[in-house]
């Protein structure tokens, strides 16, 4: 076992180190450079640039040398020294940016998963026992709905609602007199209040398509032989379809987690824009429109990062949930 789990780190540390690779190559194909995207924005306010002033500013920046020789200097201080680099537009370290908007992204990001999993599981098992009930014939109209509406057009909606019905300021995650205002219980309870918004908006499809994988996965179980000669024991219903067919339907839907994750995180930019989120969407977006970089490659980092422990995770959970799977 430990083996294993040595060797999954191994493995992992090798996918982020060609994930890096690959992100930073995409990263530098666009044509241009922070410099020219920089003089562009001031020469449209006015002001004038020489070719001269352009090339001093790349060559300070360090964005002068070759593509390779910026990434193996931007490697080498993420292994050495846990330095992510500097981020042009905003004049300051990578970590220090990142790291004051990271945590309110993985706090989203996994009260969205939990909401998918909390409502998707429960809803998906009923709609499977009471298959072609009125029930579940509701549930299936509102999971395609979920499925069909654009995440910005819900967000819009909710925070119309929330504006219009409840009083809460529309946007962001505080309301404007917490917006500065230090941690207190006062602030944690306005961001739960204001939280709950971008986690239905992110999670809505999600848990759409949860409900029907887990509705269809919970039907191939229910009429297979083992559950007929369980049934015929005298296995109380409950007893039995937590014992058996929910254990069995569950091994795909905690095999995927990873990738669930990958589809919160990625939704992210858009929903944070729409929203005007203090996290790290809209910075990812305003990164790559600015060519920041050294700022867009540790984001991209930072996602394909959290993807691999993702899929780490559920690659345990799937171990615990189902004893026939080894990790090997």
């Amino acid at each position: 076992m430990i083996r294993a789990l040595l060797q999954r780190l191994l493995y992992m540390v090798l996918t982020l180190w060609l994930v890096s690779i690959v992100a930073y190559v995409v990263i530098q194909l666009p044509p241009g450079d922070y410099a020219e995207a920089y003089v562009t924005g001031k020469q449209q306010s006015g002001a004038a640039f020489s070719e001269d002033e352009v090339q001093n500013m790349r060559r300070m920046l360090g964005i002068d040398r070759p593509w390779y020789e910026q990434y193996l200097s931007w490697l080498g201080g993420i292994v050495l020294r846990g330095d992510f680099g500097y981020s042009f537009e905003w004049r300051r370290p990578v970590t220090e940016v990142i790291g004051e908007r990271l945590p309110l992204t993985l706090m989203l990001a996994f009260l969205t998963l939990a909401f998918m999993y909390a409502v998707s599981l429960p809803i998906g098992i009923y709609s499977a026992v009471r298959q072609y009930s009125m029930t579940d014939h509701v549930f299936s109209l509102v999971g395609y709905i979920g499925l069909a509406t654009p995440n910005f057009l819900l967000a819009l909606a909710l925070m119309y609602m929330a504006q219009q019905y409840f009083g809460q300021s529309a946007g962001g995650l505080f309301s404007p007199e917490f917006v500065e205002a230090p941690w207190s219980w006062a602030r944690f309870w306005d961001l739960l209040a204001h939280l709950w918004i971008p986690v239905v908006v992110l999670g809505t499809a999600g848990t759409a398509n949860l409900i029907r994988s887990m509705r269809a996965l919970m039907l191939d179980e229910l009429g297979k032989m083992y559950v007929v000669a369980a049934r015929a024991s005298g296995l109380s219903p409950m007893r039995l379809l937590l014992k058996y067919p929910v254990r069995m339907a569950l091994n795909p839907i905690v095999a995927t987690l990873g990738w669930r994750l990958t589809f919160v995180i990625s939704g992210a930019p858009i929903i944070g824009v729409v929203m005007a989120l203090p996290d790290t969407g809209p910075l990812f977006l305003h990164a790559l429109l600015n060519q920041d970089m050294q700022l867009a490659g540790a984001m991209v980092f930072i996602y394909c990062g959290l993807t691999i422990l993702g899929t780490f995770v559920s690659d345990l959970l799937l171990v615990l949930v189902d004893p026939r799977v080894k990790m090997a």
